[in-house]
């Protein structure tokens, strides 16, 4: 019988696209869906695959040779995709999307029709890239150059936040000319992560933006009205599990007087929370934290345990500032929720890996 870890990178490997229809070759499959009005089609997007690859070089260091080996040949399947999804003009930010013609909600039939709902480069996406490549020097400073002339400041100013953040200079989620500003405490985490990785110089923008993820934890707003502080990852467990993720790594000053409140929380929803991915995802940042749990038995996993898992959504009504379409923005009927198997898989092969790490260390 296969180590689970193994069996884990197989089922992913499996699932990678070979060139078949709606997904490129490299492209790991994803479908958006709304199940409350009976939607769901295939999407070609970035992001779920730029982030399998990023989770799995992370934990390949405590892999064996042929895993690694493995692991290295699925991120150079993906990464070869990258250039399709890079800004239309060539400047060094990505898209969820291709942008070379814009393919937004692709295999669509009423959204992919509305220059609406065509996004711009995100943060997000970008930092992902950036962080599964080796950019150079040049395009790291400018990328922070970038980041900041779209940030929240004089010529953008947020609207849809609490009111004490409305000052903040904190990062927006979108690169983007006319695009509006927006903070999430996840994609905040991931842009941070990239920052501190590279070991790029702090400014005040960064400051901010790591003041919103300690006070978004210490005001309880991630458990109270994760939606507000998360557009596109509006759950606790997904709240705690990136600002864990940022806090292990690289233990940031201001963030280290919330790792006890991290604990708490996180010990707390591992027993409040029932599907099982909620679980692995928790118990992944207990571990982050130090703090080892009751092994979870990934390996009996199917994916039958996979079902209503999402990772990460879109708000249809999210940009509008509009105070009635806002409290309508929070409803699940106006979300649209992306899943990916591969995904999954990847999530168990981290638990399993950073467990196991763990329990030797202990040992």
């Amino acid at each position: 019988m296969k180590q689970p870890l193994q069996f884990f990178l197989d089922q992913i490997k499996s699932l990678q696209s070979n060139g078949e229809p709606y997904f490129p070759d490299g492209i790991f499959p994803a479908h958006r869906e709304n199940r409350s009005i009976g939607y769901r089609r295939p999407d070609t997007t970035i992001f779920f695959s730029a982030i399998i690859c990023f989770t799995l070089q992370s934990i390949a260091k405590y892999a064996d040779a042929e895993q690694q080996k493995l692991i290295e040949e699925i991120c150079n399947s993906v990464i070869k995709n990258y250039p399709d999804f890079q800004n239309k003009d060539g400047l060094k930010t990505y898209n969820f999307w291709k942008t070379k013609p814009s393919q937004h909600f692709p295999n669509g039939h009423i959204f992919r029709r509305f220059e609406h709902f065509r996004i711009p480069d995100d943060v997000d996406d970008t930092s992902l890239v950036y962080l599964t490549t080796q950019p150079t020097e040049t395009e790291l400073a400018w990328l922070k150059d970038k980041l900041i002339l779209h940030a929240n400041g004089d010529n953008f100013r947020v609207r849809n936040t609490f009111p004490d953040y409305k000052n903040l200079n904190a990062y927006s989620t979108w690169f983007g000319k006319n695009m509006y500003v927006e903070f999430d405490v996840c994609v905040l985490s991931n842009l941070m992560y990239c920052i501190y990785n590279y070991n790029l110089p702090l400014n005040y923008y960064d400051e901010d933006s790591l003041y919103y993820i300690r006070s978004v934890i210490e005001t309880d707003r991630h458990i109270k009205a994760p939606f507000r502080c998360a557009h596109q990852y509006p759950r606790t467990p997904l709240i705690i599990y990136h600002v864990a993720r940022l806090l292990a790594a690289f233990e940031p000053a201001p963030l280290r007087t919330i790792k006890s409140r991290l604990i708490a929380d996180a010990k707390m929803m591992l027993k409040a929370y029932k599907h099982p991915m909620d679980k692995v995802i928790i118990a992944s940042s207990l571990i982050r934290l130090g703090v080892i749990t009751e092994r979870i038995p990934v390996e009996n996993f199917t994916k039958k345990d996979f079902q209503n898992f999402y990772f990460f959504i879109a708000g249809l009504l999210t940009a509008y500032e509009n105070p009635l379409l806002y409290k309508l923005a929070a409803s699940p009927l106006f979300h649209m929720r992306w899943v990916c198997e591969a995904h999954c898989w990847t999530l168990l092969a981290e638990y399993e890996t950073l467990w196991n790490n763990a329990a030797q260390n202990q040992r």
